[in-house]
């Protein structure tokens, strides 16, 4: 029997960066090009301007999102993904494909049939 190597250090920081709620789906919606607040908002909907706002200042932190402020009337401010974030898409994209073949929903719903337990 192989004996168990303690998983890399590297890797449990990768892991509690990319699996917090909400972080992937928020790097998911920035793949599409820089959003607004709002629109991440909208697009990620149920999602709690406190909870958007404490992931979009941690991705910030991590340099996998940059905050752009325009100094128009009024201030726009606009999120968008760095070449670190970008270079997650393979594994976003990899989560959705895995998604499409082993997630499955209820008829005419988006419910899955088997629902994670909510952490919080």
């Amino acid at each position: 029997m192989r004996p168990i190597e303690p998983l890399c250090k590297r890797y449990q920081v990768a892991a509690e960066i990319i699996t917090k709620r909400w972080t992937a789906l928020i790097i998911k919606a920035l793949m599409n090009g820089p959003m607004r607040f709002s629109e991440i908002t909208e697009y990620l909907c149920p999602v709690s301007d406190r909870v958007l706002a404490e992931r979009l200042k941690e991705l910030e932190r991590e340099q996998i999102i940059l905050r752009r402020v325009w100094p128009e009337s009024p201030i726009r401010v606009e999120y968008a993904l760095t070449e670190k974030g970008y270079a997650l898409s393979p594994i976003i994209e990899g989560i959705e494909a895995w998604s499409q073949t082993w997630i499955v929903l209820q008829p005419d719903s988006e419910t899955p049939l088997n629902p994670p337990a909510d952490p919080n």
